[in-house]
């Protein structure tokens, strides 16, 4: 009898939490994120991340727009204890072959700093993608005056809380070439 009890419970338990997917599961909070789009600074989903220009190295940029869902939507605005400040993301570089030994075959990962708070709406902010010390590092600064284009996708983890201080983050990717393109106004 007993055990016939505990398969009831069981079963009822499975039904129970059958429809939960991962947005419920995500946080303690009653809000969460959500990544609209993740482009280059130039617009578009793939940067052409170029090691050196004219002789110089300079960071590249991306930007980032996120928004706001509620797991259990009451009402037409969130509360502003809903609300989602990102403090800091980082960003990890992965190969489709499988090469991703960090200063060999990609860029070191790296944490930065950002600041948006997503309320009702969307909210953008740009970001570092890029460091310029990545490009005077291995494996980039071997691409100066060479062929050679490593093609990366960049994983980028932003991360914050919501006003009432539960943690959320949210992960985007975009297609990352790093090269020697070819400079205007050069011959």
């Amino acid at each position: 009898m007993k055990s016939n009890v505990l398969r009831v419970v069981l079963f009822a338990f499975a039904l129970a939490t059958a429809g939960c997917g991962d947005v419920v599961r995500q946080g303690t909070g009653a809000s969460f994120l959500i990544l609209d789009n993740l482009q280059s600074a130039a617009g578009g989903n793939t940067l052409r991340s170029d090691v050196s220009t004219n002789g110089s190295i300079t960071n590249d940029l991306a930007q980032v727009t996120l928004s706001l869902g509620l797991k259990d939507p009451v009402g037409t605005a969130p509360s502003q204890n809903l609300w989602i400040t990102i403090d800091r993301y980082r960003v990890q570089y992965v190969r489709a072959d499988g090469r991703n030994m960090p200063g060999v075959d990609v860029p070191y990962p790296f944490d930065g700093a950002v600041t948006v708070t997503v309320r009702e709406g969307a909210a953008s902010a740009d970001f570092t993608i890029v460091r310029h010390v990545a490009k005077a590092e291995a494996p980039l600064a071997a691409l100066t005056r060479n062929p050679v284009v490593i093609s990366t996708i960049a994983e980028v983890t932003f991360y914050g809380r919501d006003l009432a201080g539960h943690e959320v983050s949210a992960t985007g990717r975009m297609s990352v070439d790093f090269g020697d393109f070819a400079d205007s106004g050069s011959n």
